[in-house]
């Protein structure tokens, strides 16, 4: 109801003193503020409630019995009370017209104390018994929450392009650094001295490829290679080494839905975002606890499409897990996903384990949702898409390839000189002949000149003028029966397809060993 007979709207603002088509029917009048998506309330100069629609009660969790006759700071946050008087106060004594949205920023309270974020417009109605305010409110809690999401999306696409272009430039460092480093370690006997100081540079350059593997991935120009797979199987292939990480102080719950469907993703980063997650929950419970790993069929629907940016409807399978520790506040859930963000000790962790695990749900078309409160634990639930298709095989039971001699010659592109400099040494040490090129048109001009077989060509991926795939198109016009070897510190839309590795490329990530690349070579030659 608009209002009651005991307390009825002024008489300059009844329906029946609209001029037009109101006149004749206030019943419309009414039903047209009655089916309206806003609240709409009427205000007297005293700050009491006059008026109020359906949609003030629904919004507000009032009766319209509740609301007329009640004062308007009822439905203001209580800390911002004072300062809403002293306002409407001035409003009355200067009435003008407030548009809808124009930048402020506004609270409302319902009945149970929650506040959610609103606009309002106002305008003054001139009646013989004073002037009283017609509030227009909406509530824009969806708006907001896709508005918070736009902007923390495209903070994280910036950082994430910066993070990519680095982690390009730093794999090429880190080849060179690692590769002439184990040429070093191949020299010195076991006894000598230095040996130990190569070997830790090893090390440091081991670590410093994983930390730039994670920003990769926080990135989504981390290398995939999707299979279907069923999210139990993979979960069951951890549990073992999950009991071990977290400790006997720990308990951890297995509760995997029985008919948990399949999904297509790379297993390998299904594994390290779970053991992510789990090495966080055993963080969070010092004095030990429960962790909970649950999996489930569900259906997204539109509700929870429109309120998550870049979710689409559908059949989705969710892995949840959950921990009892001390949970999170508002400020710190709204940065977890942040690269180097980190409520740990100094040296206890990069920041980047929660980034990698929205990298890799984001890049497999999936969403990733977090509830925590101070005192009440985590949850954080992971979605993937559901397919239909069956599982892929298995990998092979022996990675090893079959064992080739060498000799022939392989044709190698790349721009960067120590790298190419290097790469060209260990194709030697393996007893290839080489034709090194620098660019996409010297490879050209190196091809014909040459006029035997080239049986590879191991071609960088970014390069200037022509792309590494440029590169093996023109080179394959002529000599359609060549091999081709993708190299790359990242994930390069020439090759990949926002970074899932099309099946029929051959690619080696850098920084790679000398030994990777033997492996690599051997498989494709081995065909």
């Amino acid at each position: 109801m608009i209002g009651d007979p005991n307390h009825p709207p002024p008489n300059d603002i009844r329906p029946t003193d609209i001029p037009g088509v109101f006149h004749k029917s206030e019943k419309l009048l009414v039903a047209l503020l009655e089916s309206a998506s806003q609240a709409i309330l009427g205000i007297d100069p005293a700050g009491r409630i006059v008026l109020a629609n359906r949609r003030t009660g629904e919004m507000f969790g009032y009766t319209t019995q509740e609301l007329i006759g009640a004062g308007i700071e009822l439905l203001v946050p209580e800390s911002k009370r004072a300062a809403h008087g002293r306002q409407r106060e001035d409003y009355f004594q200067r009435p003008r017209v407030r548009p809808m949205g124009i930048g402020l920023d506004l609270s409302g309270r319902r009945k149970d104390g929650a506040e959610f974020p609103v606009e309002v417009a106002l305008s003054a109605v001139e009646t013989e018994e004073g002037t009283f305010s017609i509030a227009f409110i909406s509530d824009i809690s969806v708006r907001k929450t896709l508005e918070e999401q736009l902007l923390r999306a495209q903070k994280m696409e910036a950082v994430g392009r910066l993070a990519g272009g680095v982690a390009h430039d730093f794999n090429n460092m880190l080849t060179v650094i690692a590769g002439y480093n184990r040429m070093i370690l191949d020299e010195l006997s076991t006894v000598d001295p230095l040996r130990g100081y190569a070997e830790e540079i090893l090390k440091a350059a081991d670590r410093a490829a994983a930390l730039t593997n994670q920003l990769l991935a926080f990135s989504r120009r981390q290398i995939m290679q999707p299979r279907i797979i069923n999210l139990n199987a993979v979960i069951g292939q951890t549990e073992n080494m999950l009991r071990r990480l977290i400790g006997e102080d720990i308990q951890l719950v297995m509760s995997l839905g029985a008919d948990t469907g399949n999904i297509r993703t790379d297993p390998h980063h299904v594994e390290q975002a779970i053991v992510n997650l789990a090495v966080n929950a055993r963080d969070a419970m010092p004095a030990g606890g429960r962790i909970i790993i649950e999996t489930s069929n569900v259906q997204i629907d539109e509700t929870y499409a429109k309120t998550h940016m870049g979710v689409k409807p559908g059949e989705f399978v969710m892995i949840a897990v959950s921990d009892t520790g001390h949970g999170m506040d508002s400020a710190t859930r709204q940065n977890i996903f942040e690269p180097f963000f980190t409520t740990k000790q100094r040296g206890k962790g990069t920041g980047l384990g929660l980034a990698t695990v929205y990298g890799m749900v984001k890049q497999s078309g999936g969403d990733i949702w977090v509830y925590s409160e101070p005192g009440h634990g985590t949850t954080f639930k992971l979605y993937f898409p559901r397919v239909t298709e069956p599982v892929s095989p298995g990998l092979s039971e022996d990675p090893e390839p079959p064992r080739h001699e060498g000799g022939e010659t392989v044709m190698l592109v790349e721009d960067e000189a120590q790298v190419r400099d290097l790469t060209e040494r260990m194709l030697k040490q393996l007893g290839y002949s080489v034709l090194a090129a620098a660019h996409g048109k010297e490879a050209m001009d190196v091809s014909r000149a040459h006029p035997g077989k080239i049986s590879l060509l191991v071609t960088d991926v970014v390069m200037p003028n022509m792309s590494g795939k440029q590169v093996a198109d023109a080179l394959l016009s002529s000599r359609p029966g060549l091999r081709v070897l993708y190299l790359s510190g990242y994930a390069d839309n020439t090759v990949v397809h926002h970074g899932v590795l099309d099946s029929n490329v051959d690619f080696l990530s850098k920084p790679f060993s000398r030994e990777a690349l033997a492996r690599k070579i051997r498989e494709i030659l081995s065909r």
